[in-house]
């Protein structure tokens, strides 16, 4: 489908709901795009896995210091008040349903928040690792991802088809298409682009997108 959003546009819709003085994990890659759209105003204080609490955006190309990395190993920065601890404290932190939200990308979502976002191959992150603590240590989970794959199949699915990474576990997806929520074992349309219409958003959706009150406009700024 040609109108869709960017994964910018994506990231910069899924920051527009961080809660102010919440603490949040962004899964490697795409979902750390989120912390470089942190709405003005909004404290947000960022988890990594690998043991650092209250990272800032991405350092400026050349201005990296090598040795401030998160669990992607992309260099970061440290806001005022930062602390470092050793990597189990910060699976302690997970486990300990201390983390208001965890943001990750996905292959597959399940209409009952199953969630597959990992494999076995040359590329990605070749294991589950901490993705598998995140969907089930964290209070509410959500997914930032494109709606279809490369070859346009559905990736929001009545079931998935790939290994998963937890069961029943994500609360909200964004998409290059929609902002959906999972309620009682369904896709709940909350926003959707207006330039596209019901039947094309479900035809490329591979369960039933249910409406619940209003469906707004999914609107977000022209570039990023």
């Amino acid at each position: 489908m040609e109108d869709k959003l960017t994964n910018a546009q994506i990231a910069w819709r899924a920051a527009q709901d961080l809660a102010d003085g919440s603490y949040v994990n962004l899964g490697i890659g795409f979902p750390e795009m989120i912390a470089k759209f942190q709405p003005e105003g909004r404290e947000v204080t960022y988890h990594t896995e690998n043991g650092v609490l209250g990272f800032g955006k991405a350092p400026a190309e050349g201005e990296e210091d090598w040795d401030l990395i998160n669990a992607g190993k992309r260099a970061i920065t440290l806001n005022a008040g930062a602390s470092f601890f050793h990597h189990a404290d910060s699976f302690s932190m997970v486990r300990g349903g201390h983390l208001d939200l965890a943001v990750l990308g996905a292959y597959q979502v399940g209409q009952n928040g199953d969630l597959a976002n990992w494999s076995v191959g040359a590329k990605g992150v070749p294991a589950v690792g901490g993705a598998m603590d995140l969907v089930h240590g964290a209070k509410n989970v959500a997914v930032v991802t494109d709606h279809v794959t490369k070859k346009g199949a559905p990736k929001l699915l009545e079931a998935c088809t790939l290994p998963l990474t937890g069961i029943a576990c994500v609360t909200r997806v964004y998409t290059s298409l929609a902002v959906i929520d999972i309620r009682d074992g369904q896709f709940v349309l909350c926003e959707k682009l207006p330039q596209i219409s019901m039947d094309q958003l479900q035809s490329v959706t591979g369960a039933r997108l249910h409406v619940d009150g209003v469906v707004d406009d999914l609107i977000v700024p022209e570039t990023l």
